[in-house]
């Protein structure tokens, strides 16, 4: 099978009496190209393990399983059962119809070592791959594809307006970079936003990691404030604390790399 044009996932969804749910932000992936793309950056081998999340039609699940991997696919709309599983069949997939923001990747997935493959929707994507990189640690290698502005988050360096505690999140865990930008017109239906495929390493994160990200979001919580007083929340005396671990008291959340957080979660 082919990957599926918009031809084919809107015959598919007709056949099935479905449409594709705003309330569920499903923008079916419908580009031969960006599926290929997208699974050249997962490099799966034969029998590598990958976790899909909002498998929708199964276009990018049959991708994956055809160039060898074990994909275990959640998909929340249980009304794409019948789709998934004609697509699917004879291959070496296994469909979860849950939600997979209910999902506890850390221990539903065994303990080798997983790839995360997604087109994920836009109303759950940074959360669920936030919770996914702090606690999934089987999860070594993310290739998501998620809004532009997201993509941009993720891997934005201190100073910009589109650094903020995702930033955070992911260079504790992981490092990254954006592969590519994706079209609007290369899903069915067709997103008012531009949207970009993402590759998140893992790294290994230090101890003080969680502490870190707690203390990430009470700057960003107030990052119009100076540390001083943004970070009152986590610490009896922000100044000592930051003057401690070399941070100059009067910079703002924004200001701070990641190793910079972790130094103070370590002081």
């Amino acid at each position: 099978m082919t990957a599926q044009t918009r031809t084919e996932i809107a015959a598919l969804l007709a056949r099935h009496n479905l449409s594709p749910s705003h309330r569920l932000g499903q923008h079916f992936l419908a580009d031969g190209n960006i599926t290929r793309k997208i699974v050249d950056l997962a490099e799966v081998g034969q029998g590598d393990p990958v976790v899909e999340v909002g498998a929708g039609t199964g276009t990018l699940t049959v991708a994956l399983a055809r160039a060898g991997a074990s994909v275990v696919a959640y998909e929340i709309d249980t009304g794409l059962r019948p789709i998934l599983e004609e697509v699917t069949a004879g291959l070496d997939v296994e469909l979860r119809m849950v939600d997979a923001m209910r999902a506890d990747f850390a221990n539903e997935l065994d303990g080798r070592t997983w790839k995360m493959v997604a087109n994920l929707p836009y109303n759950v994507g940074t959360p669920l791959l936030l919770d996914a990189l702090r606690d999934a640690k089987q999860i070594t290698r993310f290739v998501i594809m998620v809004q532009r502005e997201v993509a941009e988050r993720l891997v934005a360096r201190p100073g910009g307006k589109e650094y903020g505690l995702p930033s955070v999140v992911a260079g504790i865990h992981t490092r990254g970079t954006i592969a590519f930008r994706v079209p609007p017109q290369v899903f069915y239906p067709a997103p008012g936003v531009e949207s970009a495929v993402v590759v998140l390493d893992r790294i290994d994160a230090p101890e003080a990691a969680e502490r870190a990200i707690e203390i990430a979001s009470s700057g960003f919580g107030q990052r119009r404030k100076m540390l001083r007083r943004s970070l009152s929340a986590v610490f009896d005396d922000p100044v000592s604390k930051l003057e401690m671990a070399g941070i100059d008291p009067t910079a703002r959340a924004e200001d701070l790399t990641p190793a910079d957080y972790v130094r103070l979660a370590s002081t």
